[in-house]
């Protein structure tokens, strides 16, 4: 299992951050897409590092097209030297029309799509062939010397693809080389939900689950003092709450038997009731979709509910955690 560490935006030194996180030791570092641009992010990572893989998660690929998605990934890869991953996800509906004023359709049969428009674009410049991708949702026709960068040396970067639902995580195996699976997840989840879909998906391309990355950015409740422990637990109640208020996200609180806490949820969330709706997530919800555990067994914890599941694993704490204490957390690992 692969261990990752997330790279924030720094306006500062990001370039100090990101060869920060490669002496920890992560094998690589994901940057969402929040309130800065990740491309940004991990083109000043990039030359500031040598070893670390450097990943997008997620990019919201319905705010893009295939064309500027397909640039900015063969820039990174080159920049990188060939570390970069494409990490993607729709977003949901309100997001993608309200605030990138984008347009939204059938989400999964336009991530398909987008995939083999992003890579149609890509075998054009590496072998030099006309440009002759239509779709239902995407339509490449045009290529002039001009704006062809020709053949990347360090190949095409793998596409990775965020889900929740299982109509997602099948287009994840079919097109794409692996699966973010959301941090709203559970062990039980990912078994009966999630991997069977991503498992459909590969077979109808003649492929299967070894022939795919499965990543998940875990979140983690974990400190040395009451008062760490107290913040931490905090901070992840109030995530889940977050995401739990989503009705997306829905199915994973209904295979537990918690799903009548989204609408609850949804109904607060709406009002702005931030406090109330961290305090509706209880320790047995808490514990299902967290890794709670002090800093030197966490890794231990993370192979014990994920290591027959995931290939990466990723720390996420929505709360500061220091150089010093990822260097504990990662201690704990023995795969």
């Amino acid at each position: 299992m692969k261990v990752d560490g997330s790279l924030q935006f720094d306006g500062s030194d990001l370039a100090a951050t990101a060869r920060q996180a490669e002496a920890i030791g992560f094998a690589g570092v994901w940057t969402a897409e929040a309130s800065h641009d990740p491309f940004v992010t991990l083109a000043a990572a990039a030359g500031a590092t040598e070893h670390l893989e450097l990943a997008t998660g997620i990019a919201v690929a319905f705010a893009r097209n295939p064309m500027n998605l397909a640039i900015l990934a063969n820039d990174l890869q080159l920049l990188s030297r060939g570390r970069f991953l494409l990490g993607l996800g729709s977003q949901i509906k309100p997001h993608i029309t309200k605030r990138y004023s984008m347009p939204w359709s059938h989400p999964a049969p336009r991530m398909r799509e987008l995939v083999l428009a992003i890579r149609a674009i890509w075998e054009s410049w590496a072998t030099g062939d006309r440009l002759a991708f239509r779709g239902e949702f995407y339509t490449h026709t045009l290529m002039t010397p001009f704006f062809d960068p020709g053949p990347n040396p360090y190949g095409r970067p793998p596409i990775l693809l965020a889900a929740v639902g299982g109509h997602m995580a099948e287009v994840a195996g079919e097109v794409g080389d692996g699966l973010l699976a959301h941090p709203f997840t559970t062990p039980r989840y990912l078994r009966e939900v999630s991997l069977p879909a991503l498992e459909r998906g590969a077979a109808t391309a003649g492929r299967t689950r070894a022939d795919l990355t499965v990543s998940l950015a875990g979140l983690i409740v974990t400190g040395e003092t009451d008062e760490e422990l107290e913040r931490a637990t905090k901070a992840v109640k109030g995530q889940i709450a977050f995401y739990g208020s989503t009705p997306a996200y829905r199915p994973v609180l209904d295979l537990h038997g918690w799903g009548d806490l989204q609408p609850e949820l949804n109904a607060l969330s709406k009002r702005g009731d931030w406090t109330t709706m961290g305090a509706l997530i209880d320790d047995d919800l808490l514990d299902a979709l967290a890794v709670v555990a002090p800093p030197g067994q966490v890794g231990a914890r993370v192979e014990e509910r994920f290591g027959d599941l995931v290939d990466r694993f990723g720390f996420y704490t929505p709360y500061a955690v220091g150089p010093d204490r990822c260097r504990e957390l990662l201690a704990g690992f023995t795969s």
